[in-house]
């Protein structure tokens, strides 16, 4: 061994399987999921399910979300918004590896987004392409490059945009070759519920993210506006459920998501903060990722 990389080694000690894992922050991969599960909920009502096809969209979805979490554990960790930070483990800001070494992590999870998008855009239309493009380069400038628009109080509107609309209304398209005012609906409401999920991290963060100049949408809005934005995007998933079944009636089915969305409600509305918000989280990631397999029950009941 060289003494750079005896240097190397000592200055960061390496992490391991479990803590690598932990930096992919898997209570965020509903976000992934439930898009891909609700787009294909209405291809199917639609008459045009495709296995094969949902698959890919769901590897696209997966790796891009692991991707931008590896990506914001690098960019905010070299920026030193970690230095305080309450949640999960962050590889780069506890010093375990290399930053470039996370940097190499989330540019091979885009790049597996990349290859499965390619296939599933060959196989529907070629133009998704560009579209898988922008996805990527959104995951990336989201907290990387020298302005980046989580900075800025944009994180939201990206993650209802591309976890949201793209991902519900895109995994429909490439199955049935159009896109319906029923998964319009469904993509709006995972939309808001996704951003929600980002909201409630954000406002566990206003503290250190204010001190580090991190300027996100909670910091705009303050401790008490971010949470009557967030029960008010996790109402408009409850509202547009209810539309949907005015409609299809089966679709009614996915109120039974709604008693989590009602726990993970709890501690926003009695001002719970820091680490009291983690539970948040993943219980509305849950009450989404269960809302899509009841409106995926639904569409094959229609």
């Amino acid at each position: 061994m060289t003494r750079a990389s005896q240097n190397t080694t000592q200055r960061y000690p390496g992490a391991t399987p479990a803590q690598w894992l932990e930096g992919a922050r898997p209570h965020t991969w509903a976000n992934a999921f439930a898009p891909v599960l609700a787009g294909t909920a209405a291809a199917i009502a639609a008459g045009h399910g495709d296995v094969s096809r949902a698959v890919l969209a769901g590897i696209v979805a997966w790796a891009l979300i692991i991707g931008v979490n590896y990506a914001n554990d690098y960019s905010d960790g070299i920026r030193g918004t970690d230095d305080d930070r309450v949640g999960p483990l962050r590889l780069t800001g506890s010093g375990l590896v290399p930053p470039a070494m996370v940097k190499r992590a989330a540019f091979i999870a885009f790049g597996v987004a990349g290859v499965a998008g390619v296939i599933l855009s060959l196989a529907s239309s070629w133009w998704l392409i560009l579209i898988g493009a922008a996805c990527i380069a959104g995951a990336w400038f989201y907290t990387g490059g020298d302005n980046p628009y989580g900075y800025r109080g944009l994180g939201e509107v990206a993650v209802f945009v591309f976890f949201g609309l793209v991902a519900v209304l895109g995994t429909e398209f490439t199955q049935a070759g159009a896109m319906s005012w029923r998964g319009l609906a469904m993509a709006i409401a995972v939309g808001a519920m996704s951003s929600a999920v980002n909201l409630a991290n954000n406002l566990r963060d206003i503290p250190s993210d204010r001190e580090a100049g991190k300027i996100t949408l909670a910091v705009k809005l303050g401790d008490r506006g971010t949470r009557m934005l967030w029960v008010g995007l996790v109402a408009v998933a409850i509202a547009l459920t209810l539309f949907i079944a005015a409609g299809h009636v089966t679709f009614l089915i996915a109120l039974v998501a709604v008693p989590l969305m009602v726990v993970a409600a709890m501690p926003v509305v009695k001002g719970a903060q820091g680490g009291d918000l983690i539970p948040v989280l993943g219980m509305l990631g849950r009450g989404m990722l269960l809302w899509s397999v009841a409106a995926l029950v639904a569409a094959f009941l229609n």
